[in-house]
């Protein structure tokens, strides 16, 4: 199992569907998983710390594992089949662990209300994650060839001078 933590949630353009995404706590990989838009507002409230003035869905949830006497102990993100994500709340009851089948969604926002870590399986990470393109400026210091030279950089000087001078305030407000 590799642990994870929330790296972000992000919100589409196209739909109102959100992604969580979750990082690789010891390597630059990410696990994007798309998530509703109702989901991602209980994990962001619970991160934001922001009050509410009824129990969320969630929040009830964990009441009544409390009030049972049980403990999350850990969430995994178990499996990944035909693009869907499977995800496990593992619990302790009475000293013996008890898995529950959930939506990788549910499950974090439950984990993240009993400050559980999170957790996917390596498989699934292996088949799903991905890992950021470096940067230019870092693609550049990789590259075996030669520096620019002055009139290249003189060239590319007029490019970042017209970027650089752009007035992107404005856009879009016609």
């Amino acid at each position: 199992m590799i642990e994870v933590k929330i790296d972000s949630i992000r919100v589409s353009l196209m739909s109102q569907h959100r992604v969580v995404v979750l990082k690789d706590v010891d390597t630059d990989r990410y696990l994007p998983i798309w998530i509703g838009p109702f989901e991602a507002d209980a994990i962001t409230i619970q991160l934001q710390g922001v009050q509410v003035a009824r129990p969320l869905t969630h929040d009830l949830l964990k009441s009544v594992i409390d009030e049972m006497g049980a403990t999350i102990s850990h969430v995994t993100v178990s499996e990944l089949k035909n693009d869907t994500f499977f995800a496990r709340i593992v619990m302790d009851v009475n000293g013996q662990s008890m898995e529950i089948d959930a939506r990788p969604s549910d499950a974090i926002a439950l984990a993240v209300r009993a400050n559980a870590p999170l957790f996917v399986a390596e498989e699934v990470m292996s088949a799903a994650s991905i890992v950021p393109e470096t940067s230019l400026e870092e693609a550049d210091m990789d590259r075996d060839t030669e520096p620019l030279s002055e009139e290249e950089e003189e060239q590319l000087a007029v490019f970042r001078d017209f970027i650089d001078e752009l007035d992107l305030d404005d856009l879009g407000k016609n």
